[in-house]
């Protein structure tokens, strides 16, 4: 009674490794944004996978078509990135899982990997993975998605591991278009913040908090040279959205100069 339905672009590195975890669903719906890797080959060699592809344009909008546009039939579905991995506990509890009439989703916690080691000072939120499909809708926040569930929203017990084994280079490139949506989000006005958001408008403050936190709170440190390149690689991310919430506030400094200067020598010209 669950349809897994995967999100791709150039998911080459993890994608066969998720998909072989999903042996047991009958229907898995693939939605790729026109990779121009291996994955368009790799999707179909499972044979329950149904694959379409659709042009990205927002994480809210690929994932609405994904549930609303490719006829799945089950009521229930399991929404999964291709770097996530299903343990064999998880999987136990899918198969047992009897929810109640009220229930109408459910949230799971993620252990974060690096190349299949687990962290212990991974800080990858839980997020609702799964749910009744008429029952959510997929909205936009900052450079990802949320899922809205109307009804009662559960706990699975067991874990996803998050192990995404794309190279440097292209976590590089994401990062960056990430960073510059989330300032837009933080920069909104209008925009409802959660406590964590507010903690990381604090620019200069925030790269550096996040690098304490992941080695010294969260025990990256007993995770060796792996907690380390995880620590910074998330300093990072805070580095480049620091960047993109000064910027604006330098531009609009840099033009109430010359709006200033050019005030002060409009008499002299009429002169």
């Amino acid at each position: 009674k669950i349809t897994p339905l995967i999100l791709t672009y150039n998911e080459a590195p993890n994608l066969e490794r998720t998909m072989r975890q999903l042996s047991w669903a009958n229907d898995i719906v693939v939605v790729d944004s026109f990779s121009d890797d291996d994955t368009p080959a790799i999707a179909p060699l499972f044979p329950q996978a149904r694959v379409f592809q659709r042009r990205f344009d927002t994480h809210q909008n690929q994932w609405s078509f994904g549930l609303t546009k490719t006829d799945i039939k089950t009521p229930w579905v399991l929404a999964l990135d291709a770097d996530y991995g299903l343990t064999a506990e998880l999987i136990l509890e899918l198969r047992n899982l009897e929810p109640q009439p009220t229930v109408n989703g459910y949230t799971v916690q993620f252990t974060y990997c690096l190349n299949g080691k687990p962290l212990r000072s991974g800080i990858y939120p839980p997020v609702n993975v799964l749910y009744r499909a008429s029952e959510a809708i997929y909205e936009q926040d900052g450079h990802t998605h949320r899922v809205r569930i109307n009804g009662r929203v559960g706990k699975l017990q067991s874990k996803i591991l998050h192990d995404d084994r794309k190279s440097l280079r292209r976590w590089f490139q994401s990062q960056v278009s990430y960073a510059e949506l989330e300032a837009r989000k933080l920069l909104n006005k209008d925009a409802k913040l959660s406590l964590a958001d507010r903690l990381r408008t604090w620019r200069v403050f925030a790269p550096a908090g996040v690098v304490f936190y992941c080695l010294i709170w969260r025990g990256g440190l007993l995770d060796g040279w792996r907690g380390l390149f995880y620590a910074l690689q998330r300093g990072t991310a805070e580095l480049m959205l620091s960047l993109y919430l000064i910027a604006p506030s330098l531009s609009e400094r840099f033009k109430t100069k010359v709006a200033i200067k050019a005030q002060e020598t409009a008499p002299l010209r009429s002169k």
